[in-house]
């Protein structure tokens, strides 16, 4: 080396082999991140989601011997998703208080037998409606559509809540972007004696087109019109900014943006402007692609999964939920 120049700068000696790239890894993907989504349902035997290769509708039962198992294995987060059939559906999406749903039962079961896991709870009506949307409905202005009703979704959302905590819920997770929904809930929850039940809400959801499978496995897609009247428009860069602002200062304990791996860039504007823990959703539509692309053969869907994973994990999010969540266990992680 000539007298005063640098040393040759040589990055890849840090890549040279598996121990070196793990030591000096500064992004960990640790079990105690992920959330498993599930879809319980009335019905009497699972049924298979065909277009969500590995997910299936799981009865209460089902269900219950589902979470223990993974629980075993170091899985400690859930999220349940109700399958309602259309005779229990109304307009008021009445079926999600029912201490007697397959979610509320599924919930019940897991805490009587002390299960040790978070439950977390889907709070929204889209699976109960019998049109679909994720309120309560009133005349559209002109004589146009329905539109959802905003206030009076927000008593329901409410009263549903605290029949979900009263089951044993730890986290609700309210989902309809309805305006004003977390200081809703919250004063329900507080009224109602249930002032420890945290709740997780989808601040930043986007009206997107990768929903499409989820409404297969929960069989609540709408009979009408979309939801781009109340979920956000992914053509604005900055809305999320007063979306997160408002629920933080609703009161809530969590906030999440869904979907994940196609807003990496808004997990992490999130996560620099709160404080409060970040959730992700990797969404059916964005899991289901990776498996449409491996059983073409134009990708590994284990090293996909990985990747993709890990980055929302880079972005910001301090929790993931994903319908990965079991096979990242049957490939090795032990974090």
């Amino acid at each position: 080396m000539q007298q005063g120049r640098f040393p040759e700068f040589r990055p890849r000696r840090l890549r040279r082999t598996a121990a070196l790239r793990d030591a000096v890894a500064d992004v960990h993907l640790p079990v105690s991140s992920l959330v498993m989504p599930l879809f319980v349902t009335e019905a009497a035997e699972p049924r298979e989601v065909a277009s969500m290769p590995g997910v299936s509708q799981l009865p209460p039962d089902h269900a219950v011997r589902t979470v223990r198992e993974l629980a075993g294995r170091g899985l400690r987060q859930f999220i349940f998703f109700g399958v309602t059939p259309s005779q229990q559906k109304d307009p008021t999406g009445s079926h999600a208080a029912n201490p007697d749903s397959a979610v509320l039962r599924t919930v019940s079961e897991l805490r009587q037998a002390g299960v040790e896991a978070v439950l977390w709870t889907d709070l929204c009506l889209c699976e109960y409606t019998d049109h679909g949307h994720c309120g309560t409905l009133k005349a559209g202005s002109g004589g146009g559509d329905a539109v959802v009703d905003n206030d009076a979704t927000l008593l329901l959302l409410g009263r549903i809540a605290v029949a979900q905590a009263r089951a044993g819920a730890d986290v609700v997770a309210p989902s309809g972007m309805m305006d004003g929904q977390v200081q809703a809930i919250r004063g329900a929850l507080d009224a109602g004696g249930f002032a420890d039940t945290a709740i997780c809400s989808y601040a930043v959801k986007y009206a997107s087109g990768l929903y499409g499978p989820f409404r297969e496995a929960g069989e609540g897609g709408m009979q009408f019109g979309d939801r781009r009247g109340y979920q956000m428009d992914f053509r604005r860069a900055r809305e999320w900014r007063s979306e997160l602002a408002a629920d933080v200062a609703q009161g809530a304990d969590m906030v999440m943006v869904k979907p994940a791996h196609t807003y990496l860039d808004v997990i992490a504007g999130v996560r620099s402007a709160c404080d409060l823990p970040v959730a992700a959703y990797h969404v059916s539509g964005e899991y289901s692609m990776l498996h449409a692309a491996a059983e073409r053969g134009w990708l590994d869907v284990q090293a996909a999964a990985w990747e993709v994973t890990m980055a929302i994990r880079r972005a910001g999010a301090d929790l993931i939920l994903t319908y990965f969540a079991p096979k990242l266990l049957d490939w090795g992680l032990t974090e």
